[in-house]
């Protein structure tokens, strides 16, 4: 049976695969069908596809919510965590109540996002959703994998969020400038979006293949207290864990 800090570790993987993967592909889609129905507008008056700019920009709302939401749940899951294991409400009240208040801050300033609508006011928003996302981002419990951070599934997912709140607050500004500027603006950043995406598909697959189910962690724990990496060791049940009593003991070689 599967632990319910097991279940809350899969959730922010399986919203990503069950809805936004499928979106980011719909979206794309749609991108290229309106692309190739301006050039062909463009070239001879007339193009066989059909209009599809409302529904791209319903699915792109979609997104950015969805992305934003999946970062929120991604970002708190390790302080959640040590919020319960350590009792810190009861230690550290004050941060507690703190990270709480700038959780809700950050899906409100989101809402007000949605329905701003002159240009100060989604800056504002915008502004306020993207540094809610950063701070909370810097609590000591969220693994950063800053030494790497290239290659680390919270920066470039940091990066995702951050272009798909800019996206969704210039979108009124792409219909109005007859300029194409913000068009532009819109296709390159969104084009880069969906490299960042990719690579939060390679990295969060890598980081679910080294996150430990709740039995196996206090194993983990000793395989990196021990340096099993450089040495063989042996790695036995603490008593900490009694649901670990039939495996008493583990192996690792190099």
């Amino acid at each position: 049976m599967v632990e319910l800090a097991d279940a809350f570790t899969l959730l922010h993987p399986a919203i990503a695969v069950v809805f936004v993967l499928p979106l980011i592909g719909l979206i794309t889609n749609l991108a290229w069908q309106t692309r190739r129905r301006r050039i062909e507008i463009a070239v001879g008056g007339k193009s066989k596809i059909p209009p599809v700019g409302l529904e791209h920009q319903r699915l792109g709302r979609w997104l950015t919510g969805t992305v934003v939401g999946l970062s929120l749940i991604g970002l708190s899951h390790d302080p959640v965590t040590s919020i319960l294991s350590d009792r810190l409400w009861n230690k550290q009240p004050f941060q507690v109540i703190f990270y709480v208040l700038l959780f809700l801050a950050t899906i409100t300033s989101l809402v007000f996002l949605y329905q701003a609508k002159t240009r100060i006011w989604r800056g504002i928003f915008a502004t306020l959703t993207g540094m809610g996302l950063v701070v909370l981002g810097c609590h000591p419990a969220v693994f950063r994998r800053t030494d790497e951070w290239y290659v680390s599934h919270y920066y470039i997912g940091i990066a995702a969020a951050m272009l798909m709140i800019f996206s969704l607050a210039i979108l009124p500004d792409i219909y109005k400038d007859r300029s194409n500027r913000w068009r532009l603006i819109h296709a390159v950043l969104n084009s880069i979006a969906v490299l960042l995406f990719i690579g939060q598909g390679l990295t969060g697959v890598r980081d679910l293949l080294e996150t430990p189910l709740s039995w196996q962690t206090r194993y983990v724990e000793q395989l990196y207290q021990q340096n099993c990496k450089e040495k063989n060791c042996t790695i036995k049940a603490t008593p900490a864990s009694p649901q670990m009593a039939p495996a008493t003991e583990m192996r690792s070689e190099r």
